[in-house]
């Protein structure tokens, strides 16, 4: 959700009306002023006793002393980025007629009909971009949580507090899984917020939601209510990710993501992540991260710089009053296993499609989501206890619980610092059916599929991009994403990797050289 820093346009849309229409525009509005002057005559203009207010003025008085309690905490998130770095001339592109940084009137000397064109391709400095979030300070010795989105592939953080004051900030650690991101900077006895519990919220409640919305606006409030909870994230195309998301009408527009979410207390309840809305503008539907997994989130990244979730394999759908009867459950709680992954801790454990899970560690299972987050949470090895109904009749299962990769995207924050973003700077994932056939793989190849790779990371250096295949590490062959991501990770810091990789029809080892990413700035 954060946006560039030039991307806010405002139009002023002026209305032109004849001359005829003004006159006879004039006339109306002098006869309606003479008749309503006379029932004004009526009313005297006396001001409003405080008795009569007091329960605004209540409310006007709370919310202010709100306001000013967490304001001094929030803080707005400058980020710089790096763009792509190098441009096509003379592709289908029609902006690709003539690469950036050319000096005005020399530009047809280098578009697709001049003589350096020809459809070549030509260097071309990497382009830098700028965007702004929100965030909101968490200790008093600088740790800042925000979202991941809003620093994601940045090369400088600076951080601009309440007092003005504009600090660099570091990166500690951040979380794909939950979106989220903790950044630090280097200051003491700063205003800080205090942790809430997302856990008791409930629609109707009071919420004021605080961020810079546009990037200009900096220290903003809305007001607004809960308006539900342990809401999913429709944008995700990954059901392994928690929802549980807190959804409230408190105004949230680009720039405001990363920024806080407060109880009627003051007390932090959730970040602003998400909006819905056709329009891309605030359209009553805000969305933010509960508490719950905030904090134990952070915790983790502060602590470790990294966060390693627990992870079923199983796909979800929530009971429902529609399809509680062909379950024969006795309500409408709890989550029903649409699809088991092969080899994953669920399929290891027994659980099949169809199956009812009600119980977690014996507390009830309310939905899908909860499930989730309750799951994400466990520590990977950890031994859970599942209460299910398998065709009407309960039983319980032992599940080891495994580990979330993210689709194995690899990620090593281990020395806060923000250029260390991934050993490799690479997403894979699993060889399906479908991305076999998209890429017209062999069917004997197995590994792991590159979905994208970051711009000047050590991935890209080494000439690794999307559509390639990841055969192995270090020698180590690799069939899925997962073994992929547990090879590169057990490899030292700053330790260069040998990989086997399926390109275009050929193999070929590739060196990565993962400092190169302190080196590039990336």
């Amino acid at each position: 959700m954060s946006v560039p820093t030039n991307s806010l346009v405002v139009k002023a849309k002026k209305l032109a009306l004849p001359a005829t229409a003004i006159v006879t525009l004039i006339f109306a509005v002098s006869i309606f002023m003479g008749r309503n002057a006379v029932h004004a005559a009526s009313y005297t203009a006396t001001a409003m006793d405080d008795e009569s207010v007091s329960s605004l003025v209540a409310l006007d008085t709370a919310v202010e002393a709100v306001a000013a309690r967490v304001t001094p905490a929030v803080v707005n998130v400058s980020v710089t980025s790096r763009g792509s770095a190098e441009h096509e001339i003379g592709g289908d592109d029609q902006d690709s007629g003539a690469p950036q940084g050319i000096p005005p009137g020399f530009e047809r000397f280098f578009g697709p009909q001049g003589p350096f064109g020809k459809g070549q391709r030509l260097p071309q400095q990497p382009q830098i971009q700028h965007g702004i979030g929100s965030g909101i300070i968490i200790s008093p010795d600088g740790y800042i949580v925000t979202n991941d989105h809003v620093v994601d592939g940045a090369t400088q953080i600076r951080v601009t507090l309440n007092d003005r004051r504009i600090l660099p900030a570091k990166l500690v650690g951040v979380d794909k899984l939950t979106d989220l991101a903790v950044i630090k900077i280097d200051a003491k006895n700063l205003p800080s917020i205090a942790w809430g519990d997302s856990t008791k919220l409930h629609p109707g409640q009071t919420v004021l939601a605080f961020g810079s919305p546009f990037g200009y606006f900096q220290f903003s409030v809305t007001r607004g209510i809960v308006s539900a909870v342990n809401r999913p994230n429709p944008y995700t195309d990954d059901p392994r990710k928690p929802g549980a998301y807190i959804q409230t009408d408190a105004a949230i527009n680009q720039g405001n993501s990363g920024g806080p979410l407060v109880n009627a207390h003051g007390e932090l309840v959730g970040i602003n992540t998400f909006i819905i809305s056709n329009s891309g503008s605030f359209a009553g539907a805000g969305f933010a991260i509960p508490s719950q997994i905030v904090k134990a989130t952070t915790d983790s990244l502060i602590k470790n710089g990294a966060v390693h979730h627990g992870y079923l394999g199983i796909t979800m759908n929530d009971v429902t009053p529609d399809n509680a009867s062909f379950f024969n459950l006795p309500d409408a709680s709890g989550a029903i296993v649409s699809q088991v992954s092969p080899d994953s801790p669920a399929s290891q454990a027994g659980l099949k499609g169809g199956d009812v899970l009600r119980e977690l560690n014996g507390n009830q299972i309310v939905n899908g989501s909860a499930l989730q987050v309750a799951v994400s949470q466990v520590s990977p090895g950890t031994t859970i206890s599942l209460g299910i109904l398998r065709d009407g009749k309960a039983e319980t299962l032992k599940v080891k619980v495994g580990e979330f990769h993210n689709d194995a995207q690899v990620a090593d924050n281990s020395d806060a610092s923000p250029n260390q973003q991934g050993k490799l700077g690479v997403s894979v994932g699993d060889i399906t059916p479908d991305i076999r056939q998209q890429l017209n793989l062999p069917s004997h190849l197995n590994g792991a599929a590159v979905q994208s790779v970051r711009p000047a990371s050590p991935a890209e250096d080494a000439g690794i991009g999307p559509g390639d295949v990841i055969l192995e590490v270090n020698r180590h062959p690799v069939a899925s994403a997962d073994k992929f991501a547990s090879e590169v990770h057990s490899v030292p810091a700053g330790k260069d990797i040998l990989l086997l990789v399926w390109s275009r029809g050929g193999t070929t080892y590739r060196v990565v050289h993962t400092d190169q990413a302190n080196q590039n700035g990336m």
